[in-house]
């Protein structure tokens, strides 16, 4: 049978081994809040206080939304949702019949016109022939007057001397009438030729617009009809594609969009308090949400010109009514620098958490803009 006095003292001695397993707990822990707070400590002097973060944050592209510049029935669709495009890549086709027809139509114009100006520049040079006849008659006409007038300088002194008669000075006198009013209805010819070529310089000048005016509406036909053709003007990836075939278009309906899905970019909406040590050019660190394990990296490439509630669609009137100072959002525009395998998977509108490193100085943040 054990001692009832060694029992005793064991009973009496457990609470007091208790008591220092408590106290060297409590100080083990306290030594490790200790070192845990000296190192988050350490950890913030050193870089955390440094560091903006905000999990407002998303990523974008420059996506362009396709739509038609003329009207019709869509004929043909040559791509499929989520579909990879490439640059001129046709996408949607107009039906083109009537834009063909228009083509033809105005190059039967041109044609007309081009005769036109044909025929205004022969009439023009024919007029030169005529002048030229004119002239030539005017010179006859000239050369028969001068003889008329020695004639009839000759004739009349014979006259008076009794050699000739009365009745050949008169018809000397009325033939040299005669070849000096020829002269002068040759001359009055000559100048109305001469008149004629300012009339036939403007007909072959408004020719000549005529046909710049049908080649300008053949062009345009020819524009139209090469847009019944809608292509991707960037490489990107399509999405959002309403179009329907036999669907009609008209000129601005939304189609499809095109998603340039390897030039993505990362706009964060930082708190006007987080922006004071923000430079362009800065490193940042980005997390994917859809992606927990992908890390990537990035760098700040400018600055909004305004916060976001300037460019909301009914900024507020801070100068009207009561007032509640809000902190304001400033969006900062960030350039991945992953490879491409790893931005594969990234579409825009994913929630991203982002922090940038205040610690380097970066550029000045309006270099961006200079």
């Amino acid at each position: 049978m054990d001692n009832p006095v060694s029992q005793n003292a064991a009973l009496a001695a457990a609470p007091q081994r208790r008591s220092k397993v408590r106290r060297y707990v409590l100080l083990a822990a306290a030594c490790i809040a200790v070192v845990g707070a000296g190192l988050y400590g350490a950890h913030w002097y050193v870089s955390g206080r440094f560091i903006e973060s905000t999990d407002n944050a998303y990523l974008r592209a420059d996506q362009v939304s396709m739509a038609p510049r003329v009207s019709g029935q869509v004929a043909e669709i040559y791509v499929n949702d989520n579909q990879d495009v490439t640059a001129g890549q046709p996408l949607v086709k107009i039906d083109p019949r009537r834009y063909e027809m228009a083509v033809r139509e105005d190059e039967a114009t041109v044609s007309a016109r081009t005769a036109d100006v044909a025929k205004s520049q022969a009439d023009l040079r024919q007029q030169d022939l005529v002048i030229a006849q004119a002239q030539a008659d005017l010179e006859n006409a000239e050369a028969n007057a001068d003889l008329a007038q020695r004639e009839f300088d000759r004739t009349s002194p014979l006259a008076a001397k009794g050699v000739e008669t009365q009745q050949q000075v008169e018809e000397k006198r009325s033939l040299l009438d005669q070849a000096q009013s020829t002269v002068r209805l040759k001359k009055a010819v000559l100048d109305a030729a001469r008149q004629q070529v300012s009339s036939l310089k403007a007909e072959v000048e408004q020719a000549d617009a005529q046909l710049a005016a049908a080649k300008e509406s053949l062009d345009q036909a020819q524009i139209d009809l090469d847009e019944t053709v809608l292509r991707s003007p960037i490489d990107g990836r399509v999405g959002d594609r309403t179009v329907q075939l036999g669907q009609f278009a008209q000129p601005g309906t939304l189609l499809l969009t095109i998603v340039p899905v390897k030039q993505i970019y990362l706009v964060a909406n930082f708190k006007e308090t987080q922006i004071s040590n923000m430079r362009v050019g800065q490193a940042a660190s980005i997390s994917v949400d859809a992606y927990p394990d992908l890390k990537i990296s990035g760098t700040v490439d400018s600055f909004a010109p305004g916060t976001g509630a300037q460019f909301a669609l009914l900024p507020p009137e801070n100068e009207t009514g009561n007032f509640t100072k809000i902190v304001q959002r400033v969006p900062v525009r960030i350039r991945l620098d992953a490879d491409s395998q790893k931005t594969a998977a990234l579409i825009p509108g994913l929630s991203i958490e982002v922090a940038v490193d205040t610690r380097s100085s970066g550029n000045p943040k309006m270099a961006s803009a200079q």
